[in-house]
């Protein structure tokens, strides 16, 4: 696994073994990337339930202006930190996603949520993050899930599958 483009290109990336993590495969990247590409620049990002951080990388990699990575994994956390030695703008939070949620006092660009599939949390994180008015009104939230019933007054702007993988972007 590895940065696909931009400043970071090339960086490997550790975290693909680690259970209850699914990183997000270089080709499904590289198509998604090509979707949300105008909403990088200068862009604030929050990567929760970030794994590996290679989603919140890549947005850093392509101009995005600084990303907040969100695990509580102790594993995971080791891993994140390997994975972002020599990036700058970001901050990790080490918390549940609730809690993290609960606490921001920005409002992002961009949300990814690719929390682990067999819990559904998407529904409960877009509700949390509406509560908490954190998504700017041009913000997207990008979600990857397997089979979760995602309920949400959001606008749907674009979906897509990746064999077993789903891959949902809303607009405020």
């Amino acid at each position: 696994m590895r940065v696909i483009s931009g400043k970071y290109k090339g960086k490997n990336l550790e975290g693909f073994c680690i259970d209850g993590t699914r990183p997000t495969m270089d080709r499904v990247k590289e198509s998604l990337f090509g979707i949300i590409q105008k909403y990088l620049d200068k862009s604030t990002c929050l990567d929760l339930f970030a794994g590996s951080g290679a989603l919140g990388i890549e947005v850093l990699s392509n101009g995005g202006n600084f990303c907040y990575f969100v695990d509580k994994n102790p594993l995971v956390i080791k891993i994140l930190e390997k994975n972002l030695s020599n990036i700058e703008n970001y901050k990790l939070v080490k918390k549940d996603y609730i809690e993290a949620l609960k606490t921001f006092d920005v409002k992002f660009d961009i949300i990814f949520l690719d929390p682990p599939y067999e819990f559904n949390l998407i529904t409960s994180a877009i509700k949390l993050i509406i509560e908490n008015d954190l998504l700017n009104d041009n913000g997207i939230i990008v979600c990857e899930y397997e089979n979760e019933n995602i309920l949400t007054d959001l606008e749907l702007i674009k979906e897509k599958k990746y064999g077993s993988k789903n891959i949902k972007i809303f607009k405020k």
